[in-house]
């Protein structure tokens, strides 16, 4: 019974789907509970208490929903509240911010690695921080792109404005000559063509949900709790609020429809 309990995700909002899309097709015959917490969106420009807050009851929403397992489709929430989530649920609870700095150090050829998150990753040094530890002589450049998040949510995403928005963050890494730069935040993805377009095709973009996904598989190799189940999985959608945007983008994204999205009373989740 316990192998055929949901993975649940969880991320502040539309982002989180980047890495819900790649679990979905690492493990096929998984059922999905997926929760963004939309009314509070976005999670980066939030104090570190403020986010350990928020992340604990996403969890406690999804460990209500019986789920075996939790991914934190978060960078924010990764970098400042793992340790803080896993001392306080008793499932495996798996981030994103280390398997993106491990496939990142496996990409770089230079050792130069320009990391793009919130302001709370980026202030938490989360990803330089493990860089260095799987590697002290890869130099490690970071910058806070606040603006991507409401672009990426807005569906903005090869809008003008968002290509001039890249254009000026990511002008000062263009000249420190990296070959790799992390998306550290999950909505990133979203908007990785107007990324690589800006950055140049010579910089290989690290989505760190990859990488999360295969890190959720081997956490459900170590503790044997794959579903047995040959057909696939079913999939669930939760948020707090339902903006315009949301059903919109997330099938843009996910390249199909989503049949429906439960909003879910932010009351009941805070009490």
């Amino acid at each position: 019974m316990e192998k055929e309990k949901p993975i649940g995700v969880f991320d502040s909002g539309i982002g989180g789907l980047t890495v819900f899309k790649r679990i979905a097709s690492t493990l096929p015959q998984e059922d999905i509970v997926y929760f963004g917490d939309t009314a509070r969106v976005p999670y980066g420009s939030k104090s570190n208490s403020t986010v350990k807050e928020y992340a604990f009851q996403d969890a406690r929403f999804l460990i209500n929903k019986n789920v075996k397992a939790i991914v934190v489709a978060c960078n924010t929430v990764s970098s400042a509240a793992l340790r803080y989530l896993r001392e306080n649920f008793s499932v495996p609870i798996i981030g994103v911010i280390v398997p993106g700095a491990e496939s990142a150090v496996r990409a770089t050829q230079n050792g130069r690695i320009g990391v793009i998150g919130t302001r709370a990753t980026i202030g938490n040094k989360a990803y330089a921080k493990e860089i260095k530890a799987i590697n002290p002589r890869v130099e490690v450049f970071e910058k806070a792109c606040p603006l991507f998040v409401p672009l990426a949510e807005e569906g903005w995403i090869k809008h003008k404005a968002t290509y001039e928005i890249a254009g000026e963050y990511l002008k000062e890494l263009k000249d420190l000559d990296i070959d790799t730069l992390v998306l550290g935040c999950t909505h990133y993805p979203l908007l990785a063509d107007v990324i690589q377009e800006v950055i140049g095709d010579n910089v290989k973009l690290i989505d760190s949900g990859i990488a999360a996904a295969e890190a959720a598989k081997t956490e459900l190799d170590r503790y044997d709790l794959h579903s047995n189940k040959y057909s696939l999985g079913n999939q669930e959608f939760y948020v707090s609020d339902i903006p315009v945007k949301f059903k919109e983008v997330a099938e843009l994204f996910l390249g199909r429809k989503i049949k429906q999205i439960q909003k879910v009373d932010l009351e009941a989740i805070t009490v």
